[in-house]
């Protein structure tokens, strides 16, 4: 029997649903296709967002030589007070621009100035951005050339009194080509394809995310975020491409001025991981140098690494081991870029056959009309270990021919290379040959094996171009080897002072260093002196001549001024616990931050967690002050206090000279007046001088604190009168105190 529903309603709906039911298997196979297409999609976003390397590019280049060029200029400073800078910026690199025609385009940083006509207020200008991306807008237009290939960076004067990336003073984010291409991330890469290579660029902006007014904002701030993304972009060709890889970095502070983040981690140890060619950068004027090169070697890489003395950190060792075509050294080299600002500096570099080059040339007198940058053989001055090695191990790439790009604005007629061996003691032509063109690249072949000798610096290399307007450019002479040596290249003194120096590793060992010298030649004595219960008097300095006497007589005669010593064991530890000075650290707003030596508090909103920016760059305001203002005078106090003692006892001695009859006293008293006539000039003289030192002193510590007080917007008699008036004060009191006997 079959049961048949009163219902017809639902004998109807059973009926529907009967009916309907493949198409509901159907449209479920539909909708979980969807929903996996969906979560397949999700993953992929999330992949990459989460490696970091979201913000990339690839560029495909034409050709089978393998050899690409960019262009990299650096510390442009446009400025309202300066039009100069821009539009020679816009006749001269635009002409350059067209004939080298690049792949690449880098502007490492400091693209406006962000400075008063006095250079004393540092904040952002609205107009210098205005007219930066006005002149940069018609550089790429005028030029030819594909605005994508631009990439410009954040330097410090570009971010003085930013509060906040993106705000209402950020006119980076707005007006430079990397803000309009919405390339806001602090790291950002590019690839550069060959037919047999990638060449991958990697740029990074470790400016502070709170950006202070300068001059406090000097130093680069990479945190370990960046470092992780930086790690990501390096690392995404490792194990994805067949290809040879060459790895560049890019951007605007040298090493030698980045701190280390949170965790105590640095980019020298990403660069050294990652196997980084080499790190172009800028910051460093031309002013510091023209040799603002640095080679660093994994090697030689320690926790207390924080001077190096050479630009090479060491000689090229021997390398026995040549198995899989030589022994492979995690290095790099930082080259640092001259800046645009005076220099009108740029530079043309070469990635030939994964081996680097370049040349920095000057636009001063206007745009070249020729430009030569030998890309092979190599420079043996600026060649790495990994080059090195394989000259060692007779594994050089084609070695066969001398390589060297030519750009001319006009069509060229001919180009020679000559090499002059120097043995002699000067420098003799052996070798002249035409080169041949291809595209750009201009070739001639050689025997290289004739060229091998121990000398890192014999043989030098020279190439001539000649246009069809009979326009004649040579290159500078070039040092080249072939036998696995570098040439010798040292700093001059300011060189090592600014690229050889880990400058965040040192602010504190210096600060407490001037506390270390304080302590021993102000607490240390009046310790002595309490402890040995002895009349450290200038008598008896004359019997026991020795530092730690010759110290504590000087400061024991402050023991007579109390006052004196006490206001000056006070001054230290104001600097050590107080605030400096209290001022307006944004280019808008009216909220103040207070400095100390930690650095400078903005947020109050946790007053039992501050937190402490632009560290180490106080170290420009706290350095000069303790050693060229505080120490200075905490000498001449104790001169004073000296002179005041010399005298003193000299005065005494005369007064309690025996006389034993009537013709000794008149040639004791002729003597006596005759050397105290002396000591009394003398005595004069002294203090003179340490009036005039004191005054020195007061010149320098006031011309610092106009400089404070215009750059922070401060008055000295509220926003930081112990800074401005403690050292002064002490200086007059002391030789008021003085004065007399």
């Amino acid at each position: 029997m079959i049961a048949v529903d009163p219902n017809p309603i639902v004998q109807l709906n059973r009926q529907k649903n009967l009916k309907t039911q493949p198409e509901r298997i159907i449209q479920l196979q539909f909708n979980m296709i969807d929903a996996n297409i969906m979560i397949l999609l999700i993953l992929l976003l999330l992949c990459c967002n989460c490696s970091g390397i979201s913000n990339t590019k690839n560029i495909q280049i034409d050709g089978d030589n393998d050899v690409v060029w960019i262009v990299q200029l650096s510390d442009l400073h446009f400025s309202v007070h300066y039009p100069q800078r821009a539009s020679d910026f816009q006749k001269f690199v635009t002409s350059t621009l067209s004939i080298i025609n690049p792949s690449l385009v880098l502007i490492t940083g400091d693209l406006t100035d962000g400075k008063s006509k006095d250079h004393l207020i540092m904040k952002q200008n609205e107009e210098e951005w205005v007219e930066y991306q006005k002149t940069m807008e018609n550089v790429i237009t005028m030029s030819g050339l594909d605005r994508s290939i631009f990439y410009d960076l954040r330097g410090n004067h570009d971010n003085f009194g930013v509060p906040t990336v993106g705000g209402a003073v950020d006119f980076f984010s707005n007006y430079s080509i990397s803000g309009q291409l919405r390339r806001s991330q602090s790291v950002n890469s590019v690839t550069l394809q060959t037919s047999s290579r990638n060449i991958l660029f990697v740029s990074l902006d470790t400016t502070t995310s709170t950006g202070l007014r300068g001059p406090t904002n000097l130093f680069g701030h990479p945190t370990d975020q960046l470092l992780t993304e930086l790690n990501s972009h390096l690392s995404q060709w490792d194990s994805t491409s067949s290809k040879n890889l060459t790895k560049i970095a890019f951007g605007h502070f040298p090493l030698s001025f980045s701190a280390p983040t949170n965790s105590k981690k640095n980019l020298k140890q990403i660069f050294l991981n990652q196997s980084v060619t080499a790190y172009l950068c800028g910051h460093l004027h031309t002013k510091f140098g023209k040799n603002l090169k640095r080679h660093h070697e994994v090697d030689y890489e320690t926790v207390s690494n924080v001077i190096q003395l050479n630009m090479h950190q060491k000689a090229s060792s021997s390398n026995k081991k040549c198995l899989n075509g030589g022994e492979k050294v995690n290095e790099f080299w930082e080259l640092e870029m001259g800046d645009w600002r005076k220099s009108r500096a740029i530079r043309v570099m070469a990635i030939d056959k994964g081996r680097l080059s370049f040349i920095d040339t000057d636009l001063k007198t206007g745009s070249k009309e020729i430009l030569i940058l030998p890309t092979y053989p190599l420079d043996s001055r600026y060649i790495s270990t990994n080059v090195l090695n394989k000259y060692k191990c007779q594994t050089m790439e084609d070695t066969s021919h001398i390589r060297a790009l030519v750009f001319s604005s006009a069509k060229i007629a001919s180009v020679e290379v000559k090499i002059y061996d120097s043995s002699r003691g000067d420098l003799y032509m052996v070798l002249e040959a035409s080169m041949s063109k291809n595209d750009n690249l201009y070739t001639v072949p050689w025997n290289s094996e004739a060229f091998v000798d121990p000398s890192p610096s014999r043989y030098w290399l020279q190439i001539e171009a000649v246009d069809v307007n009979d326009e004649r450019v040579s290159t500078e002479l070039m040092p080249f080897s072939l036998n696995g040596l570098r040439a010798d290249l040292s700093w001059t003194w300011i060189e090592f002072f600014v690229m050889g120096c880990q400058w965040a590793e040192l602010y504190y060992p210096i600060f407490w260093s001037f506390y270390l010298l304080v302590f021993i030649i102000l607490v240390l004595p009046k310790i002595i002196i309490s402890l040995w219960k002895k009349q450290y008097t200038y008598k008896y300095f004359k019997a026991n001549k020795d530092i730690i006497n010759g110290l504590a007589w000087v400061f024991a005669e402050l023991d007579n001024i109390p006052f004196l010593w006490k206001s000056m064991l006070a001054y230290l530890l104001y600097l050590l616990l107080c605030p400096w000075i209290l001022g307006q650290v944004f280019t808008e707003g009216g909220d103040r931050g207070y400095m100390t030596y930690k650095g400078w508090v903005v947020r109050f909103d946790d007053l039992k967690n501050l937190e402490f920016i632009g560290f180490p760059d106080i170290m420009v305001i706290v350095i000069p002050h303790i050693y060229f203002v505080v120490l200075p005078t905490i000498i001449i106090i104790g001169a004073v206090a000296a002179e005041r003692a010399v005298y003193q006892d000299h005065v005494n001695s005369l007064s309690g000279k025996k006389r034993d009859d009537d013709d000794e006293e008149g040639r004791s008293r002729s003597q006596n007046h005759i050397s105290g006539w002396i000591i009394k000039k003398l005595s004069t003289w002294t203090r003179g001088i340490l009036v005039i030192i004191s005054l020195v002193v007061c010149w320098r510590h006031f011309k610092n604190c106009w400089a404070l007080m215009k750059a922070y917007e401060m008055n000295p008699f509220v926003h930081f009168p112990f800074y401005t008036f403690s050292i002064p004060l002490l200086l007059g009191y002391v030789f008021y105190k003085t004065k007399r006997l």
